[in-house]
């Protein structure tokens, strides 16, 4: 089966672009990801965005820190198994941390996972994967992960963790697409940023005046979307459904023109 795994889209900039991808390339893939939880504005999401995905193609929409900011998302989060908070939030918050979806007569699992450096968590994500886990490896054919961190050591931890038990495990959050795409034990795809969808000519999908500003002074300060060169980063990932392993893994990176 053939994987589209899309960065984190910011704002409508990340989500013309987004719709631009699915509306010309969405039937080249059998099975479609996307990390939203800055699509609102860039913060947040709420229901209208979530449809509009599905209405394009897109299979599971994950979340991560900003998932609770606007609040018209919370009853959705409970009724749409589609789109998945963070596993290791509190089990009291609303919504879900994984998905199982049966497509094309093969049970995928996708798993949303927020790290805990420098994050704000509740429960530890290795010790909350690794349980999932062994509960869903022999209800489903493939396990995904979105591990949603801020740093790189651990993320590649995670990709250890999990290294031969899931199918691919990679990272959002950062905004910055990262050059290790690899396949852990000859199993497991793994990459540690996959990436953001929207301006680039920013500071991760905002504007750098406001951004830049804060850094000299400090002060508080509001942040716009910015909306010059918008790209779209991610993934293209192909995984074997007799075995679970990934067989190949290719970064996505292309501008609005070239899609």
């Amino acid at each position: 089966m053939k994987f589209a795994i899309i960065g984190d889209v910011v704002g409508l900039p990340g989500e013309d672009t987004l719709f631009k991808f699915l509306s010309k390339r969405a039937k080249n893939y059998d099975f479609i990801i996307v990390n939203a939880e800055n699509i609102d504005r860039g913060f947040g999401i709420v229901p209208n965005n979530a449809k509009s995905m599905f209405n394009y193609g897109v299979d599971v929409i994950t979340l991560g820190n900003h998932t609770f900011d606007k609040k018209e998302i919370y009853d959705y989060l409970n009724n749409e198994e589609r789109i998945i908070r963070p596993y290791n939030f509190s089990k009291e918050n609303p919504g879900k941390g994984y998905a199982i979806i049966k497509k094309n007569n093969v049970k995928i699992a996708v798993i949303s996972l927020q790290g805990k450096v420098y994050m704000n968590t509740n429960h530890c994500p290795f010790l909350a994967v690794d349980e999932l886990i062994e509960e869903l490896k022999s209800e489903v054919d493939i396990i995904i992960v979105d591990f949603h961190a801020e740093v790189t050591s651990e993320k590649n931890a995670m990709g250890w963790n999990l290294a031969g038990k899931a199918s691919l495990v990679y990272g959002t959050h950062t905004h910055i697409q990262t050059a290790d795409e690899r396949i852990l034990l000859n199993k497991t795809g793994y990459i540690t940023d996959v990436g953001m969808t929207g301006g680039h000519d920013g500071i991760i999908g905002m504007n750098k005046k406001e951004i830049i500003k804060k850094f000299k002074d400090g002060m508080p300060t509001k942040y716009t979307v910015c909306e010059e060169n918008k790209r779209i980063n991610g993934i293209e990932v192909v995984i074997d459904p007799k075995n679970g392993k990934t067989t190949s893994i290719t970064r996505i990176n292309l501008s609005y023109e070239e899609i």
